[in-house]
Parts: C-alpha cells; structure tokens; sequence
C-alpha cells in the first residue's frame, strides 16, 4: 500500500479530549475518530489492527471447537424479561419501542439471544456439546464513557457461548475457552494475566479475567509471588488464620472518652495515639433483610464485593444518615458495634484481638478497651476486607503483590441461570428434560487493541505487537523528487510484496522528520530509509521500532535482510 493513496489523518498536538494514553494515540495515529460520546468512526489504519486482532481470535476460537454466527444487535424486550434481567441490568441497557409499540434494547450482551436460539435448534444430547460465537456490535449506555474505545458505548466484541449436558462436560469447555484465551493473548503479543473474578451482573458461579499488565491500567490485580494466584481486587481472597491466637493482653476496663469532631481513621488514631490496627471501623449497611453492620481493622477497607457474597446477597448499600442515625443514635463516623441489635459481621483480622477502639453510638464519643464476646457480639468471621501488599496468599505460604492492569476478556460459568429462567432444555439418554449448563466467554476487540498501546508505547508513539501492527515494514524513501530514491524504493517495495510481506511505501512528497515522526506514532515494526545511501553506497539502514536499533544492509540483500529480521520478532 501507499501513503498518498490512503487515509491516514495524523495530529501533531494532543487532542484536547484524550484522557489516556491509547485515547490520545489512536487519535493522533488517525486510527478512530469521535462521532458522539462513547462512539467512534474506526479508519482504514485501526481497522487493519482491529482485523489482525480479530483474526487471531477467529483462528484460535476455531481451534478450540466454536462455532462462528452472527446474533441480531437489535433485541426485543421478551427474552430478557423472560431471563429476569429487563430491570436488573440497569440504565445501561438502551430501550426504545419500535412503530408498533414492542420493546426492544440495543444488545449489551448476548445471553437471551444465544439461549432463545439453542432451546429452538439443540433438543437431544447428542447434539451436546456446542459452544458458538460471534465477533459483532454492543453497546452500553455507560453513564460516563472516557477513555476513547477503552471504555466506549458501542463497541466490537467476542463473545461465545457454551452448552453442556452437566457441569463436568461445561467443566472441560470452561477450560477450553481459558486455553484458547491464553493462546490468543500470547500471540497478540501481550504481557497478560488471568485472575479470579467476580462475575457481576452476568451471573454464573465463577469466572476469570484476562488481564493485561500496564502501569496506566485502571484495575488492580491481586497476585502471588510464588504460586501463581490471582484475583482482582474485588474477588482477591485472604488466607483465613488456621488457629484463632487470642490476644494475650489482658482485657482492659471499657472506657469513654470524648473525640470532638473526629470522625476519621486518621483523625481518631492520631487524637488518641493509637495505631490503626487498634480500631475497629464498624459500617452500617443494608440490604434484602435489613441493616446490619459490617466490622473491619481501622488499617483495612471493607470490600463490598466480598461482603455482599460472604452474606449471600444480590445487592447491598451504605446506609443513609437516617439510618444510621436510628440505629446507633450516632452521626456517621461514631458508629460502634457495643448494642447494636443487627446482625454483625467481622473481618478474619479482628480474630482474636482484644482491647479495641471503637465508635461510642454518641456524638463526639469513642470507647477504649472494647472486647468481642465480653462486650459485644460478632455473628460471624468471614474475609470482607479489600486484599494489600503483603497479606498471605490464600493458596500457598507467601505473600501477595498488588499491580495495575486493564481487563481485555472475561469468561463465566453460567450453570443453568439461564437455561432455567428460559426453560431452555434437552432430552437426556433416559428422555428426560434436562437444563443446558452453560458458560460465556468475552473478549473485547478494540479494548485489546487500546491496551496493546497502553503496555507499549514511547514518547513517540505507538510500538505495536508485531502480530497485529497496521503494517510489518515501512520503506521511507527521503526525497521522493530524487528519482534514483524513489527507483530504489520502488524496487525494495515491490519485493517486500512478492515476499508476501505487508509493507506501506511512504511516497508522500513530505520532509523526512515528518515521515519519520509518523512513521514512529503508528507504530509499524520495522523501518528501511532510502536516502543518499542508497544512491551512493547501495545500502539502506533498517531500524526496529522497538529498541531502535540499526541494520544496515546493501540494496540487493535488503528484502532477505528484512524478512529475516521479522522472523526474528515473531512475524
């Protein structure tokens, strides 16, 4: 391909809007362009990444057993009613009536369709198993979408599907699609990893998501040093103490003492010169049976995630001023766990600790010396906190770390969540009915696309994984008025393609600092300069864009030099 036959609209300057790195590159390597907010015009330069992606995915999703098909994107509101989830999913799913009145959504996901349409087609085992899927549209109304295609409104993504006829058989196609996924991040080239997930609003009993690893990622991981566990911080576990050691401080008289105006970890520790360990922070929440109160170490955060499944509730919340002002008799901030008639649960860290601080249910009070089991009474211990640097791995004897990363795929066991409210069913070998167990799988395309930039890119620009660069070699001719340049260039183009080699002559009548700048901002792999070289000593320099190091090679060996370079980096 040509430079001057293709559309490719670089910026100079950083565009105003752009909030993160893949935000501002992609638009000023002319890759994506705004339409409205959330929702982006790719052009020919990012469509060619977007494909190599894609086909990635196709090949190794193939590979693995899947079917491909397409799904409508418009979908009516019956099946997801049917399901349960029309009002549960909440304002991110876009509903709009056609001309006769029906409801329909824009698919934010595919589970109703997918399911509607296996109850219809599969009826016997001997059909089983199936897992199908698709590369197409979703949209989101997401509240507040930033990021360019990181977090967009509509957007391309993978998603299959699988049916089994019991949970070992969803078992094994789980552990396919988590052994395609590991194939397909590893031939895009990206530093990844898989951690244990919350599954959300999707439902299912279990889930991974893939992770790619960069320093500007939005998403915390959890990970072990040692053994491989890893788990974002929503699903992150702690290792649960073998044996309760109970303090071997004698318990001290309860004492109250007043705290004017200190309502805060930091401001309560500091008044009274205690560390943060010493306290205990006691939050009022409710939920489906009422309030209650979730107890947790004054160093530590309660992770409602981990809460909200350890009491085995589909939704909670942080209790209003009214409420806590009706339980405790307290303004927020002075909440203690001392006579308070709700259900009470701690976390594991507060096991075994004695002589607390705590909220006094008093305005401007706290008490000293508070002690579980003589004072007050815990319901029961379970893992609510958020997971730090340094606590215990839940699986082996070492610690855990905290990285940063952004989520590029997703995969669940769904069980029969689906299949059940859908009466979704199939013969089994005795003719009775039985649910599908199912499982889905997501990956988002133009999100791994972002997070390729965001894990590697330079002050100049994009430094695209070989396998889904726009291009392999760019030859930049440096005067394109100087006709033995251009013969020279021509000649190594029309090689590199005989090769099957995907190569962009830059034959733009431009100064050479801007080809070259442009050149590095898009992010092609390998860069051959036809210069005064060329013409006077038959070689020509080869720069890799990652690491910037420098072949030089002569004119009649250049195409083998090339090839064997990119051999060298994967391609």
């Amino acid at each position: 391909m040509r430079y001057t036959q293709m559309l490719i609209p670089t910026l100079r300057e950083d565009p105003a809007e752009a909030e993160v790195i893949s935000h501002r590159l992609m638009l000023r390597a002319g890759m994506i362009r705004k339409l409205a907010a959330g929702i982006y015009s790719t052009l020919p330069l990012g469509e060619r990444v977007m494909q190599k992606t894609r086909r990635i995915i196709q090949e190794e999703m193939n590979r693995a057993g899947a079917q491909e098909l397409t799904l409508p994107f418009v979908q009516p509101a019956e099946i997801w009613k049917e399901s349960g989830r029309w009002q549960v999913y909440g304002k991110e799913l876009l509903r709009f009536k056609d001309r006769g009145n029906r409801e329909f959504c824009l698919g934010p996901t595919h589970e109703e369709v997918i399911t509607d349409l296996v109850k219809g087609v599969v009826t016997s085992y001997r059909q089983l198993p199936v897992t199908l899927y698709q590369i197409h549209l979703k949209f989101r109304d997401e509240i507040r979408p930033r990021f360019g295609v990181m977090r967009a409104r509509e957007f391309l993504m993978k998603d299959a599907y699988s049916f089994d006829a019991d949970e070992q058989g969803a078992e094994q196609s789980y552990q396919k699609m988590h052994d395609a996924y590991r194939r397909i991040f590893t031939r895009l080239g990206l530093t990844f990893r898989a951690v244990e997930a919350d599954s959300g609003p999707i439902g299912g009993s279990f889930s991974h998501e893939f992770m790619v690893l960069a320093e500007t990622g939005e998403d915390l991981i959890v990970s072990c040093t040692a053994c491989g566990y890893g788990a974002n911080t929503e699903k992150a576990e702690i290792r649960r103490p073998a044996d309760c050691e109970v303090s071997a401080a004698r318990e001290e008289a309860l004492q109250k003492v007043e705290t004017p105006g200190m309502r805060t970890v930091e401001e309560v520790t500091g008044f009274l010169g205690v560390p943060p360990a010493r306290l205990i922070k006691t939050l009022i929440f409710t939920g489906p049976e009422g309030p209650f109160a979730a107890l947790v170490g004054g160093e530590h955060d309660i992770n409602e995630v981990k809460l909200r499944n350890a009491l085995g509730y589909d939704h909670i919340e942080l209790a209003d001023e009214g409420v806590i002002e009706q339980l405790t008799r307290a303004p927020r901030g002075f909440a203690g766990p001392i006579g308070l008639n709700v259900t009470m649960i701690a976390d594991y860290s507060l096991m075994g600790g004695a002589n607390f601080v705590t909220g006094g249910n008093e305005k401007d009070m706290h008490l000293l010396n508070v002690n579980p089991g003589r004072d007050f009474t815990i319901t029961r211990y379970a893992d609510i906190r958020m997971a730090q640097s340094g606590d215990a791995c839940p699986r082996c004897e070492s610690t855990l770390q905290i990285s940063r990363g952004i989520e590029v795929g997703h995969i669940f066991k769904l069980g029969i969540k689906y299949s059940k409210t859908m009466a979704a069913t199939y013969l089994d070998q005795q003719g009775r009915e039985q649910y599908f167990v199912m499982g889905c799988y997501g990956i988002g395309v133009g999100r791994t696309v972002a997070a390729a930039i965001e894990q590697s890119h330079d002050e100049n620009g994009i430094i695209f994984p070989p396998a889904i660069a726009p291009f392999s070699v760019v030859v930049v001719p440096v005067n394109t008025r100087d006709g033995q340049q251009m013969t020279i260039a021509e000649t190594l183009y029309a090689g590199l393609l005989e090769r099957g080699i995907e190569v962009l002559l830059d034959d733009r009548d431009e100064r050479p600092g801007i080809k070259f700048k442009d050149t590095d901002l898009i992010g092609i792999p390998l860069r051959v300069t036809v210069g005064t070289k060329a013409v006077k000593e038959q070689s020509v320099d080869i720069k890799l864009r990652q690491g910037g190091d420098v072949a030089l090679a002569a004119i009649d060996d250049a195409v083998n030099t090339v090839e064997n370079m990119l051999k060298t980096i994967g391609l």
